[in-house]
């Protein structure tokens, strides 16, 4: 019993001995610091969906890459009009086309063209909506009017019917032009979460601590904002690589897509539609292949939305 001032008042003061320091109550100096990519990797990981959707993009890559791998067959030499809607064969899984050629090689082979640009569009659109956003956001003031003003004239065309017009225009249609004119009229989403991101980190306290350091706007912008505002434009542009395929796709049914030549899904369907009545499963196979690519990186994109995403951060 300790001595106490007050003698009408007794107080019992527990010795240091009795109150010892319990582990949980350390703390680790040594422990590196957690970042939202290390956060964003440990959510991703423990979620099923971001697996299955993994390997199925994988998959997709490694055939789109070496079809030959999978198949012998000439997709584009080895039409013979004697196996006109053939069924399946040894060698052949997926029966033959009206023209004579095997379903199982082009497409194997058509998802070169039909990868190729949904990934060649996701890359421009996110360069250029990146760097429009940031610039517009960081700097603000007259630039931030332009680039804005800019965006919201390409935002109410419509992507698909913008580059219907623009296409049936263009004289070459090789996949990098069909990437671009996509990447065109798709850019302004991405402008606008980039511009929404900045805004945000430029009013943080790091930001702030920089200016008063004396480092100059640009560097700031490079090295401080630009990493803590980009994680919502990954999350929207994984799930937007998958539209950008079925954008191809549209196009190329459409007739102003790839020609014919180029072997795609999209140019498979359209030529397709000839047998729909007496041989669907020409039909099928493509349009199977193109929806679970697109599945892929719909699932993967909503994996890493909900791992990037602030308050379901704050809830781990």
């Amino acid at each position: 019993m300790q001595n106490n001032p007050n003698p009408g008042q007794e107080h019992f003061v527990a010795g240091v001995a009795d109150t010892p320091l319990e582990a949980v109550d350390a703390v680790r100096i040594d422990a590196k610091p957690r970042t939202i990519w290390g956060d964003a990797w440990e959510a991703m990981r423990a979620r099923p969906m971001f697996w299955v959707s993994s390997v199925l993009i994988f998959i997709v890559l490694f055939v789109a890459l070496f079809p030959g791998l999978f198949t012998n067959e000439a997709p584009a030499a080895n039409c013979l009009l004697a196996n006109s809607d053939g069924p399946p064969a040894p060698g052949h899984p997926f029966g033959f086309t009206r023209q004579g050629c095997d379903v199982f090689a082009r497409v194997l082979h058509g998802s070169r063209a039909s990868v190729l640009v949904g990934v060649v569009a996701t890359i421009m659109v996110a360069l250029v909506g990146s760097v429009f956003g940031a610039l517009a956001g960081y700097y603000g003031r007259a630039l931030d009017a332009v680039l804005s003003r800019l965006a919201d004239i390409f935002f109410a065309i419509p992507t698909i019917l913008g580059a219907i017009v623009l296409m049936s225009v263009v004289p070459q249609r090789t996949p990098l032009i069909v990437a671009t004119v996509i990447a065109l009229f798709a850019w302004p989403q991405i402008h606008r979460i980039m511009r929404g991101s900045v805004l945000a980190a430029r009013q943080s306290d790091y930001v702030t601590a920089s200016r008063a350091l004396g480092l100059s706007p640009f560097r700031i912008l490079i090295r401080h904002v630009l990493p803590n505002a980009v994680a919502p434009v990954i999350a929207v542009a994984t799930v937007a690589l998958g539209t950008y395929i079925v954008a191809e796709a549209t196009l190329s049914f459409l007739g102003v897509g790839l020609p014919p030549s180029v072997m795609s899904w999209g140019n498979d369907i359209s030529q397709a539609r000839t047998s729909l009545l007496t041989n669907p499963m020409v039909m099928v196979y493509p349009a199977a292949a193109l929806s679970l690519t697109v599945l892929a990186f719909l699932m993967l994109g909503d994996v890493v939305r909900d791992a990037l995403d602030p308050e379901e951060r704050a809830k781990r």
